[in-house]
């Protein structure tokens, strides 16, 4: 992977700033979040985070920190909203937050009251003592978190240079539990997290951002040296099957669906999709979950799998048998839930092809297609992560929390205003 700064950018962002009476730390922010963002091999669609710490006029210590809603690659000094830092600091050795009293805190600490909530990482990025601090959810990383057992490897890759937090669900918990690991490794450079991404952190934009770049580098290097090739992003160039495509937009706008009044489809077949489609275990491989836990409010916990030819028949057949599965799913989970929990629908949200290509459906162009840049990018890390070992995500039942996590379910309804 290649360092997309440029010292004339960063200065045209800095100066850009200035000119909007805004701190030249914001700017680099901003720039910063920009390049890391335009990779969709670090981030795709709202996914990762940044932050910047800063003093106000009159020397307060604030935080410039993403809002829910907003995409690195084309974030605005709106979408990266101030907050005190003081309070959110206090925090690290008291009680435990609810959801609703983090986002609270969150929001009771935001410069303008009508900012968008702060990202539900926003205690990690306080709690870490760096002016800068960048999250990703990089291809080649998600290859290498989503595999069993690897402190050790991690260690032998990266050294002291990056500190391991084995997975915990995002939020309050996720934040108190890697503050304590990076205070027992104050010398890294990064934080490691299991099934789930990456952190850097520096006080300059620039050392923070490419040392991002550097470990994913790493990363990269390490599956090469397994004899495994991680494939970059690719167009989509296989023939569809037009006539399944009828089938499936007949079969999904039933009444009772959530796609009655209508259904997108976004077709993708690649050579890295293809690749996957074709694996024989591929249904298997597709019930492990998703690459990383916040794609699972997107794209579901699992595809559901057709053949080529499927007629109307078999069409309709897998569409009960995915809602079989998907109520027996949250009936499991939902019994051991200390709050009531309300199912979302049975309907998936991507059709894989057999051999063939995947389908992302959604309520409009944008879902659809953001559900398919997820499938192409997941495919790839899927494809990666078996060819190193074995993929292998985060448990069902912390995707159930993921999925019907109130604060994750938020961010599709921002995204849908």
């Amino acid at each position: 992977m290649k360092s997309r700064w440029n010292d004339k950018d960063a200065a045209r962002y800095v100066e850009a700033a200035r000119t909007l009476g805004q701190s030249e730390a914001l700017g680099l922010r901003i720039y910063t979040s920009r390049i890391i963002g335009g990779d969709p091999d670090l981030v795709l669609h709202g996914g990762g985070n940044t932050s910047v710490k800063v003093r106000s006029a009159d020397g307060e210590a604030l935080m410039h920190i993403k809002g829910s809603g907003w995409d690195l690659d084309t974030i605005e000094a709106p979408g990266l909203p101030a907050v005190r830092l003081a309070p959110l600091l206090d925090v690290r050795n008291g009680t435990k937050l609810s959801d609703p009293d983090m986002v609270a805190l969150l929001r009771a600490n935001l410069i303008e009251a009508d900012a968008p909530n702060p990202s539900v990482e926003a205690l990690l990025h306080a709690f870490l003592p760096f002016a800068f601090v960048d999250h990703t959810h990089a291809t080649a990383i998600l290859a290498l978190a989503d595999q069993p057992d690897m402190r050790e490897a991690i260690q032998r890759i990266y050294g002291d240079r990056l500190a391991y937090v084995p997975y915990v669900m995002p939020g309050f918990d996720l934040s108190i539990v890697a503050d304590r690991i990076y205070r027992k490794h104050t010398g890294c450079q990064g934080l490691w997290l299991e099934n789930h991404g990456l952190f850097t952190f520096a006080d300059d934009a620039r050392t923070s951002y490419e040392l991002m770049i550097e470990f994913v580098t790493m990363a990269e290097a390490e599956l090469a040296r397994a004899g495994v090739t991680l494939s970059g992003p690719q167009p989509s160039d296989g023939e569809e099957e037009v006539a399944l495509r009828a089938r499936l937009e007949k079969a999904l706008m039933r009444d009772g669906s959530p796609f009655a009044k209508g259904v997108f489809l976004d077709y993708r077949s690649t050579a890295a999709i293809r690749e996957h489609a074709a694996k024989e275990n591929v249904e298997e491989i597709g019930l492990r979950g998703t690459v990383t836990p916040d794609h699972v409010i997107r794209i579901k916990p699992w595809p559901m799998i057709v053949a080529a030819d499927a007629d109307e028949a078999a069409i309709e057949a897998a569409l009960a048998a995915y809602a079989e599965r998907y109520h027996a799913y949250f009936t499991r989970n939902a019994a051991r839930s200390s709050e009531p929990k309300h199912m979302l629908d049975v309907y998936p949200r991507v059709v894989l092809v057999r051999g063939k290509g995947t389908y992302a459906l959604g309520a409009n162009t944008k879902a659809a297609r953001i559900g398919g840049d997820l499938c192409e990018q997941a495919t790839r890390a899927i494809n990666a992560a078996e060819a190193y070992g074995r993929f292998t995500p985060i448990s069902e039942s912390d995707l159930f929390d993921m999925e019907y996590w109130a604060l994750e379910q938020a961010k599709l309804k921002v995204a849908a205003q």
